[in-house]
């Protein structure tokens, strides 16, 4: 993983960006010699969306098992008698 400043970033912008699309590099942006953002690859950027996603569904699913009282805004409303279900 590259690690730079802001300011060669903002100099070198297109060169980051082909590095990480073509190179699938992983460039750390440093602001004030401490890590600020990170530029990488839409392929990347796709698995870590994908790996929270998953993160996300078990906790769902283990928020679930463990709650007796589970139910859905759908169930609420029609308990509730509300015409505008969710």
């Amino acid at each position: 993983m590259t690690r730079i400043s802001a300011t060669e970033a903002r100099a070198n912008f297109q060169e980051l960006i082909s590095r990480a699309e073509y190179k699938r590099e992983r460039i750390v942006i440093e602001r004030h010699g401490k890590a600020a953002v990170a530029i990488i690859s839409l392929d990347d950027l796709k698995l870590l969306e994908a790996i929270e996603d998953a993160i996300d569904s078990e906790a769902l699913r283990r928020a679930v098992s463990e709650n007796d009282g589970f139910t859905t805004l759908d169930a609420i409303s029609a308990k509730r008698g509300d015409e505008r279900a969710l």
